[in-house]
């Protein structure tokens, strides 16, 4: 058993591990770059160009491989950064869209493919309330919802 007991996730790209690593990086404030591996002569790939580069963004770390085009992501695995307020949301939204896709309820692709919930912090709490007309309401305000408005989630779950 290692000292070091947390997962690492690994991303497969078509290339672009670097350039993916260096944009998550400059997105997340708590993050930071580790080690990048590159091929040799034995390949598969070119040498010198990059295999594998690492970075952590808000204490989970990551590995980004380039592993060629066989795999893709896709909706079934995506992270949640929760949200404490608009302005979170709005920050993460906007850079993670930036060349990728809205999708629904606070999901976005973003330019890489990757799939990200951008959710705020309050919205489980709502959505689960024991109050049926509650969670009724929130849930059917969130249902309505690409990005996520705050101020209209409250008020819906209020209702007002």
């Amino acid at each position: 058993m290692t000292t070091d007991d947390r997962f690492t996730t690994c991303l497969w790209f078509d290339g672009q591990a670097e350039e993916a690593a260096e944009h998550y990086l400059s997105i997340f404030k708590n993050s930071r770059r580790g080690r990048t591996s590159h091929y040799t002569e034995a390949g598969p790939g070119p040498a010198g160009s990059v295999v594998t580069v690492e970075f952590e963004l808000n204490g989970q770390k990551f590995v980004g491989l380039n592993g060629g085009p066989e795999f893709t992501f896709n909706e079934a695995v995506s992270f949640q950064i929760p949200c404490a307020d608009q302005a979170e949301i709005d920050y993460y939204w906007s850079r993670l869209t930036e060349g990728g896709q809205a999708i629904q309820c606070g999901w976005l692709r973003d330019r890489f493919g990757v799939c990200w919930q951008v959710t705020p912090t309050a919205l489980l709490d709502m959505v689960s309330d024991p109050d049926p007309e509650k969670a009724g309401r929130a849930t059917a305000a969130m249902l309505q919802m690409v990005k996520f408005d705050l101020a209209a989630l409250q008020r819906a779950y209020a209702g007002e």
